[in-house]
């Protein structure tokens, strides 16, 4: 039978991709992604488009559900683009993510020796994140909308409490319409590139209890800014800055490049791992503060450091990682090629007391080539790498400072997959890899990984 559009088929789930779509075979052994569906589903599934070995469905009837599957506890959940596993049990979840980064790491990287230790599961599967980027938008009867957007689209699905966001974000949202009423405040337009205000970012310190909003507007600034600073002042007791960024740009970067600060301080304050961090606009910090303690407390452990031996930290951002570190060994160097990051890291090893650490402005590779030259020898490396990974250059530039342990913390297990393989061909054997569930519901899975010189 060749498999068509509007077909309905009845298929078993058996597995789940990296996005969240389950998978299960048609009878001609064909591969059907069907968005919303748990492994163990027994459904009735229609045929939505066809490929040539495989298709995408949709769900028309649950026959049997998973033992794995629960109702949703959000009504914007296969709507917005941000959580993939809402219908299933967080065990489940965290199976799930285990078997991602085993299979990415065995399949991709081709290796079968490394071991794989239990996922580090989250205490906390709401309300867990410090910070949030809301875009700002217009429905089609003109009504302001801010939320998220939908999967693969710029489309604004109308969010007023994310239960991933802490609910002081949700009155943040509300103070801020209220302004927008009052002083007609003009929204802006992706497609005409019109209007002013684009983007709501706050965050929140956790221990701290400081609150940062900051307004990403297409200009200089917003009228009646000192209206706005007495409506968040009134409600908020926690408010710490109000930041205006100007990005005049035509780009889905969310951030321009210049900040002006309208209310209180450049930066607020919070607490990781006993230190204590200034976070900017800019700064790179842990979304999930309590899993990055329990994150780096894996990396420490695998760092395994000596009070006479040099840690460089590559990818440092503002030197969470490191600093955290710091009292284990002789020297701490750590790399970032954001400069307002390496500034923030300077600052914190200095609020700290940490006297054996300096930060340096550069991209990872270069960084590390100039240390190389310098003839540093670093007895550990840690990599924290955007989600493309190190890449085969980087791999080949620390294999020839021959560290005699490197500390991989990846957010994605194919780009992890693909560098451990370059270290195996530069003289190194991947260890062991430890799953860490930073983003509980959606479908990312942090790992950390034990890479050992032959």
């Amino acid at each position: 039978m060749t498999l068509k559009k509007n077909d309905i088929v009845n298929l078993t789930i058996t597995s789940a991709t990296a996005e969240g779509s389950g998978v299960g075979r048609t009878d001609d052994g064909i591969a059907v992604f069907v968005q919303g569906s748990a492994i163990g589903d027994e459904l009735k599934v229609r045929i939505l488009k066809v490929k040539k070995t495989y298709a995408f469905g949709k769900i028309e009837e649950i026959l049997v559900p998973s033992k794995a599957r629960i109702t949703p506890d959000c009504e914007n959940f296969m709507k917005c683009g941000g959580c993939t596993w809402r219908h299933i049990s967080y065990e489940e979840e965290c199976k799930i993510k285990q078997q991602r980064v085993e299979d990415a790491v065995t399949r991709i990287g081709g290796l079968d020796n490394v071991v794989f230790k239990p996922i580090i599961s989250s205490d906390n599967i709401t309300r867990y994140r410090n910070k949030a980027q809301y875009p700002v938008g217009l429905d089609r009867d003109g009504n302001v909308v801010t939320g998220f957007y939908s999967f693969h689209s710029h489309r604004i699905i109308n969010c007023t409490d994310c239960i991933l966001q802490p609910e002081i974000f949700a009155r943040v949202i509300e103070i801020t319409k209220d302004f927008i009423a009052k002083t007609n405040t003009e929204i802006y337009d992706e497609t005409t590139g019109k209007g002013r205000l684009r983007h709501i970012y706050i965050r929140i310190g956790e221990v701290s209890g400081e609150l940062m909003v900051c307004y990403v507007v297409n200009a200089n600034g917003l009228k009646q800014e000192d209206l706005l600073v007495k409506m968040l002042k009134s409600e908020l007791p926690q408010l710490k800055s109000v930041i205006i960024n100007s990005n005049r740009e035509k780009t889905n970067v969310v951030l321009g490049r210049k900040n002006r600060t309208i209310y209180g301080s450049d930066y607020i304050t919070d607490t990781l791992c006993g230190l204590q961090f200034k976070i900017s606009p800019f700064s790179f910090w842990q979304i999930n503060r309590k899993q990055a303690e329990k994150l780096y407390g894996k990396a420490k452990e695998y760092a395994n450091l000596k009070s006479d031996e040099i840690l460089l930290d590559l990818y440092c951002g503002t030197g969470t990682i490191g600093l955290t570190m710091a009292d284990s060994c002789k020297q701490l160097i750590g790399a970032e090629i954001v400069e307002d990051a390496v500034k923030d890291a300077n600052e914190n090893a200095k609020a700290n007391g940490i006297e054996n650490a300096r930060f340096i402005c550069g991209d990872a590779s270069d960084a590390a080539f100039q240390l190389e030259k310098e003839g540093l020898k670093p007895d550990c490396v840690i990599l924290d790498p955007p989600r493309k990974g190190c890449g085969e250059e980087l791999v080949k530039t620390i294999s020839r400072m021959s560290p005699s342990r490197v500390v991989y913390v990846s957010c994605d297990p194919a780009t992890l997959a693909r560098d451990l393989k370059f270290f195996t061909e530069n003289g190194y054997t991947p260890k062991e890899i430890t799953p860490c569930d930073m983003f509980s519901g959606t479908s990312h899975v942090e790992s950390v990984a034990l890479i050992e010189r032959n």
